[in-house]
Parts: C-alpha cells; sequence; structure tokens
C-alpha cells in the first residue's frame, strides 16, 4: 500500500508531460487503417485532406472512458461547426488493429462524424514524436499548424481538461 501511496503522490506532482508536434509546428501526413464510416478499412491520410482546413487528432494508447468522452465531445462540437471544414478524428495506437473493438467503442460513446482508426504502431507516427508517457495527446490545428497542444497521462484527462481541449478547437476553428 505503500508503494502505491508513492506512485500515486508521484505522478500528482509530476511535471506536466510534453508530446507531440509543439505549438507552430506543422503535423505532417501519415496514415492510418480507419474503423468506421464510408473509409472503413481504408488507410487514410487525414492530414493530407484537410489542407488549411481546422482539425483536431486524438492519439491515445488506450480506449478509455475518458478519452471517449473527449472524442465525444469534440465530436459534436465539430458536427455543430461543419460549415468551417472542421475534423476529428482518433487515432489509436497499438501493435495490431481490431477494427472491430475500436468501432464498438466509438459506438459507446456515440461518436458520430469523427473516424476513429488504429496505426499499427504503439509509439506513433515518428514524425510525431509523442511522449510514450502520454496516454492521450491531442493536436489542435489550422492553415497547416498546431495551434494547440495538449498530452495527459493516464487518469490526467478530466472533465475540465477536456472542456480545455473543446475551446481550443472552437478558438483555431474561428
Amino acid at each position: 500500500m505503500g508503494v502505491a501511496f508513492v506512485l500515486a503522490a508521484a505522478a500528482v506532482g509530476a511535471p506536466p508531460v510534453a508530446s507531440g508536434v509543439p505549438v507552430g509546428g506543422r503535423p505532417g501526413p501519415y496514415s492510418f487503417l480507419v474503423a468506421t464510416g464510408p473509409d472503413r478499412g481504408q488507410p487514410t491520410c487525414y492530414i493530407c485532406a484537410q489542407g488549411d482546413k481546422p482539425a483536431v487528432v486524438v492519439f491515445t494508447r488506450t480506449l478509455s472512458p475518458a478519452t471517449g468522452r473527449l472524442l465525444a465531445k469534440l465530436d459534436a462540437a465539430a458536427l455543430k461547426q461543419k460549415d468551417s471544414g472542421v475534423k476529428v478524428w482518433l487515432t489509436h495506437l497499438a501493435d495490431v488493429a481490431d477494427l472491430d473493438e475500436i468501432a464498438k467503442w466509438a459506438q459507446t460513446y456515440t461518436v458520430k462524424g469523427a473516424p476513429v482508426g488504429v496505426y499499427e504502431d504503439p509509439d506513433g507516427p515518428p514524425a510525431y514524436k509523442l511522449n510514450p508517457a502520454a496516454d492521450v495527446t491531442v493536436l489542435v490545428f489550422a492553415g497547416k499548424k498546431v495551434t494547440a497542444n495538449f498530452a495527459f497521462r493516464a487518469g490526467e484527462l478530466t472533465a475540465g481538461k477536456v472542456a480545455e481541449v473543446v475551446a481550443a478547437m472552437e478558438k483555431a476553428n474561428k
């Protein structure tokens, strides 16, 4: 029990984790295997398709309830702003793609417009430099530049943090 307390205390006092392309950087192209929507089963590069339009990409190592709630909020916000061309998608980082599992997970959180899929490497796309300590990394970008970067260790993605991410998406979409 003492070890668990020390680990929990260390996590609370840990400095914020940095992960992914920094603010001002340019997100590079990468393809992942889409599990939902019309592109299901296809390797797809949404970075390539977005061009200058705003977008949010969520990289996750675990399909947690907190990540599901984040994606649902981003999806709902994107659907309200559909005319702007904003796109949201989630890339699960895993050794092997299980499209049925991730599609079922997305259905659980009533994700309607945001594609979800798998990048078959737990480290993620090499150019993104995703920190292994980050369970979730969120990149908001517009005009081919990252405007906000969020990274969360397991257990750090709270409702307040979800609201911050959604606000950053809305700001980039103006």
